[in-house]
């Protein structure tokens, strides 16, 4: 009796499963076409004070991004990223340089941050069209365009008694991003990515034109990817 009894709970135990998983495969057909991510990591400033950069005696400072892509096609995705860079000054100019930039009311020093926001179209040297069909590692890159808020506290001196003024400034720059990911798991991956925000400016410092470039940011970061079930309409 109890074998006969066990049989229609055994068939309804199949049917629960079949239909679960075919809930899950129809689930999965659907792909996920937005991602979200979110990076930190080191970053420095190129500046005109920033130190010297052939002997790698600049200042290293945290950085941290958070970014939204929509997968356009299977090689192309359209992205939105912002995020908070610290900025500072370094090095140990000779005499003779800080002689020049108190001859031209320079700036020694320059400690703060920039906020930044951009949007770029980013391509996938892999194409895939469904986010369970993604290979486990992908290389990702791509340039757009972005505004950049800074915000500095800037002296003309070494001077420990000067006391700093505030400077602001708001730039265009060209953000040029690179990344190489790798598959976490079905809806997730792990990125490195590396980043250069070229400004079209020269003074975020307070110092013009002793280096041959602009003021320019740039940022290595680790980055974790999710992609986003999408909202379905009914």
């Amino acid at each position: 009796m109890q074998k006969l009894l066990s049989i229609p709970f055994f068939i309804l135990f199949l049917i629960f499963s079949e239909t679960v998983e075919a809930q899950n495969f129809y689930k999965e057909k659907i792909s996920r076409d937005n991602i979200l991510s979110i990076g930190m990591g080191p970053s420095f400033a190129y500046l005109d004070n920033g130190g010297a950069y052939r002997t790698f005696n600049f200042e290293i400072k945290p950085s941290f991004s958070a970014s939204i892509a929509k997968r356009l096609t299977p090689m192309i995705d359209l992205r939105a990223t912002t995020g908070i860079q610290w900025i500072s000054s370094g090095g140990n100019p000779s005499t003779k340089v800080r002689d020049y930039w108190y001859e031209n009311n320079a700036a020694f020093t320059a400690k703060g941050s920039a906020i930044y926001f951009d949007m770029m179209p980013s391509i996938n040297l892999i194409p895939f069209s469904n986010h369970m069909n993604r290979s486990f590692a992908n290389l990702y890159g791509g340039f757009g365009l972005g505004v950049m808020y800074t915000s500095t506290k800037q002296t003309k001196s070494f001077n420990e008694d000067e006391v700093p003024e505030k400077f602001n400034k708001t730039t265009a720059y060209i953000p040029v991003r690179a990344g190489l990911s790798f598959q976490l798991g079905a809806y997730s991956d792990i990125a490195a990515e590396g980043t250069m925000l070229l400004t079209f400016v020269d003074d975020i410092d307070g110092n013009v034109g002793f280096n041959k470039f602009g003021d320019h940011l740039f940022q290595a970061q680790i980055v974790y990817r999710r992609y986003l079930y999408p909202r379905i309409e009914k």
